[in-house]
């Protein structure tokens, strides 16, 4: 069949835009080795945005080895030659792209891929990485100077990661602002339970070996995933508001416990959601493990892992992140007052709710022990630096600075913002600009000088 000679034309001509279009199209190019995070410039990766990551994981307490495989579907932001991923330690194996092996190499704490052909921007891929060796909990002043990360405990290993420390234990883009949801499966001994997030898809015991499946279906960063594995007595059931939970101690804590974790974690659940907005996640819990080497305690997504610290204000200022920090993440650390401000002003609430004491009063009591020449009035809770991000100013302070902001707009303003935050930015991340926005639209009240005063300038403000 012969063409027509205006479709001759027309065919040369869809020929010739189609050639401008893919030569303005940019040339495939590395992605970044961090996003740019001023406290942690190489945390997560630019050139794709993770959305499921399957964990398979096996690990022997008697060794500490841990063998797995981390299958990552992400989508490309950009035409990619190569990308990175987050890895501390650990030897890998085998990289696969889409089912074909891919080069790599290491660069520090950076994994870096080749895929045999470039990766186009918008396409979602698979990247699969089989690894192994003893995972190194890290250390240092961040952590008010514990170890953190992957522990290893009398009967298995306690796993809490913040900041910067999920990459100790699976490759990914370990950064709040690449959230994505999770499959995590988990090969311990028989006798071994493993712990992680979401909801418990199944276990069995198969040999010599116990497998969990777990599954986290909403969005999650990276240092708020698990995979805790020990001996643990399990209580299942529903809080009386009716969201599941699943509450797992180390049958060593039994009887030194001094509050009942499963009756307070499922009373401040219900509570934190009338008060925050509904609950985010399909499951509320906790895990208790004999770990007390480890002096804090972390909002592990869906099931806050608790180690030497338990007490009830601890559980209801865990379970608060669950809104703060977990749902609605920080879009960088330097905005980490929003997630513990937010979570030690619960605990004021809590005990407002208790009858205890007011808000008020809690505040006092804060600013009122502290003299102006006190070194905690220096630290900036809006940009506390990286090895100070969670000193006590950027608790108190952070909360004190939402208790001024509750008495200059009032109770009706303050308990109508709380749950807009949490329903704007549900399963997202979040800046102090952002919060600073929405409070003054539900407010109507431009209020930039309390967010200066207290939250970025040195010195006791005055009342």
């Amino acid at each position: 069949m012969e063409l027509s000679r205006s479709a001759r034309w027309g065919a040369v001509a869809v020929a010739v835009a189609s050639f401008f279009v893919t030569a303005a199209a940019p040339a495939p190019a590395p992605g970044a080795p961090g996003i740019g995070d001023p406290y942690f410039p190489e945390l997560g990766n630019g050139g794709f945005d993770a959305r499921h990551y399957a964990l398979d994981i096996a690990y022997d307490p008697d060794t500490d080895r841990l063998d797995g495989r981390t299958t990552l579907t992400a989508r490309a932001t950009q035409n990619l030659s190569s990308f990175d991923l987050d890895l501390q330690g650990l030897d890998v194996t085998r990289v696969q792209v889409d089912g074909r092996r891919a080069a790599f190499t290491r660069d520090g704490d950076e994994l870096r891929v080749t895929p045999r052909d470039f990766l186009r921007k918008g396409r979602d891929f698979r990247v699969a990485v089989t690894y192994g060796g003893v995972p190194e909990p890290l250390s240092g002043p961040i952590v008010f100077g514990s170890e953190y990360g992957w522990m290893k405990t009398p009967d298995g290993v306690f796993v809490a990661c913040e900041p910067n420390a999920a990459s100790t234990w699976f490759p990914s883009s370990d950064h709040p602002s690449d959230k994505a949801t999770y499959d995590i499966r988990i090969k311990a001994p028989r006798g071994l339970t493993g712990v992680s997030n979401g909801r418990l898809v199944s276990t069995y015991d198969k040999g010599g070996s116990t497998y969990t499946h777990w599954r986290e279906s909403r969005p999650m960063a990276s240092y708020l995933a698990t995979a805790t594995i020990g001996k643990f007595d399990v209580r299942t059931g529903r809080t009386p508001g009716g969201t599941p939970i699943y509450v797992a101690i180390d049958p060593v804590l039994a009887d030194s416990n001094s509050v009942d974790v499963y009756a307070v974690t499922a009373a401040a659940t219900d509570y934190w959601s009338e008060l925050f907005g509904p609950y985010p996640f399909e499951e509320t819990g906790a895990i208790v493990d004999d770990m007390p080497e480890a002096g804090f305690s972390l909002e592990v997504q869906s099931k806050p892992a608790y180690s030497a610290v338990r007490s009830e204000t601890t559980i209801v200022h865990e379970l608060a992140h669950q809104w703060f920090g977990d749902s609605v993440s920080v879009a960088h650390w330097k905005d980490i007052w929003l997630n513990e401000g937010f979570a030690t002003y619960a605990q004021w609430l809590w005990s407002e709710h208790q009858g205890t004491r007011t808000a008020h009063d809690s505040f006092l009591a804060g600013y009122d022990s502290r003299p102006a020449g006190n070194a905690f009035w220096q630290t900036l809770p809006g940009d506390p630096q990286r090895d100070t991000m969670f000193a006590s100013a950027v608790y108190q302070r952070g909360a004190m600075t939402l208790q001024v902001l509750r008495e200059r707009i009032g109770d009706d303003a303050f308990f109508r913002l709380l749950p807009a935050w949490t329903k704007l930015h549900r399963y997202g991340n979040a800046d102090t600009a952002d919060f600073v926005r929405l409070a003054e639209k539900v407010s109507g009240q431009r209020l930039g000088d309390l967010f200066d005063t207290w939250l970025f300038t040195p010195g006791k403000p005055a009342l």
